[in-house]
């Protein structure tokens, strides 16, 4: 891939991703797959007068040697100097630029039921901390190839070759061509025009049927609002914390879904795949799952802690998306979520709140945000799924046909 491109899409993330601003810290969190690619990322946040630029890096195996070797109370242990350094992020407020390569079978064998424990234990100590910084800080989530990635699209191709065909889906999925900070501007506008118009509907719920049996009825707050592409953070600084990017989505009210859905991708969860699963909701929560694989992994993951079990999003995504429309299963959430209709099991998002920012955290909250230590999408849209809004003044209004949207 010519550098030159690469160094258009390292200053979207810097400049339209994060959008870091003069004398900021920014915090890179990258696998070891691109390393030349990394450096052009923090020359660019250098470039954007950041203050500090600091690179974490991390690698599959050695995670997989942490939960085999280590006892139950050291994986679960968060030590003084990493309680100090969550206490720094607090202060501090750093931009955070994830840049996703993972083998979606990179931890495949790991003791799943032991890393759950751990982090488990992990969260009571870090919860504090992260709640402090919600919706106050810049982030963005963005992809880089990994060759074992590369490879799970590609069999047929060669590595080298696999890693460029990669990079030209990321690429054109993530809008780098000509002027990309420019056409980011143009896609938020559409996406604020999405969701500008459903939010004059007054929904009260939302209705999923598809040929597949999906039939999922899901509760909406009166107090939330449909949100698409970019942000603003409570210090007042906008930008897109997903590279790419299709989706109009809304927190829905916890404790109010009922009946079945049917996913249509596999899920990339904890380093393996979860496929052909469904989940059947009563009275908003999970009660029964099946799947034709790593079924266990699934019951491990709705069961994290108790607002595991409940939805904390519904995202609309038409199947004419551009990611849909490359044809790629990418085995990665970023990408297939933006291919699909999808919805989240755990946290909800406080900030799909109307005026949020004059609310606390425990306010948005007590509406039906709700709060876990997951936040795990996974896809449901297809070609015959049909969605209806039940608005609050007794209207039925079509929102998807077969698919696609209906307005």
């Amino acid at each position: 891939m010519k550098k030159t491109v690469l160094r258009e899409y390292a200053r979207l993330i810097v400049r339209s991703g994060v959008n870091v601003q003069k004398g900021q810290d920014v915090i890179i969190y990258a696998e070891l797959d691109q390393p030349e690619f990394v450096q052009m990322v923090v020359d660019e946040a250098y470039k954007a007068k950041a203050r500090k630029v600091t690179v974490n890096w991390s690698y599959q195996p050695l995670q997989k040697l942490d939960v085999r070797y280590q006892s139950l109370k050291t994986l679960g242990t968060v030590e003084a100097w990493e309680e100090a350094r969550l206490q720094h992020y607090v202060d501090v407020l750093p931009c955070r630029i994830h840049l996703v390569s993972d083998d979606p079978d990179g931890l495949k064998g790991m003791n799943l039921e032991k890393l759950a424990k751990g982090r488990q234990a992990m969260y009571k100590i870090t919860k504090p901390y992260i709640d402090q910084r919600q919706n106050k800080e810049q982030w963005c989530i963005a992809a880089v190839p990994g060759a074992a990635w590369a490879k799970k699209i590609f069999p047929e191709l060669s590595k080298r070759q696999a890693m460029e065909k990669l990079w030209e889906a990321i690429l054109a999925t993530s809008r780098v061509d000509g002027d990309p900070v420019a056409a980011w501007e143009t896609h938020n506008r559409d996406l604020e025009a999405r969701c500008n118009y459903l939010n004059s509907l007054g929904i009260d719920k939302l209705h999923y049927t598809a040929d597949n049996g999906t039939d999922l009825t899901v509760g909406m707050m009166p107090e939330a609002q449909f949100c698409g592409g970019g942000e603003t953070s409570l210090q007042g600084i906008f930008y897109n914390p997903n590279i790419p990017t299709e989706e109009c989505f809304i927190s829905p009210k916890r404790g109010e879904a009922e009946g079945i859905v049917y996913a249509t991708k596999p899920l990339s969860y904890q380093g393996q795949l979860i496929e052909g699963f469904s989940i059947r909701f009563e009275k908003g929560k999970a009660v029964e799952v099946h799947a034709e694989k790593n079924e266990a992994l699934l019951k491990t993951m709705i069961s994290m802690d108790e607002g595991a079990a409940y939805l904390g999003e519904c995202a609309l995504v038409p199947q004419s998306s551009p990611i849909a429309q490359c044809g790629y299963l990418f085995y990665n959430t970023l990408f297939d979520e933006n291919a699909a209709c999808h919805l989240a099991m755990g946290m909800g998002f406080a900030d799909t709140i109307r005026d949020y920012q004059n609310k606390t955290l425990e306010e948005c909250r007590s509406y039906g945000v709700n709060d876990s230590m997951i936040h795990e999408d996974f896809m449901i849209g297809c070609d015959s799924m049909n969605i209806d809004a039940y608005t609050r003044d007794g209207k039925v209004v079509p929102i998807f046909r077969k698919g696609e949207w209906a307005f």
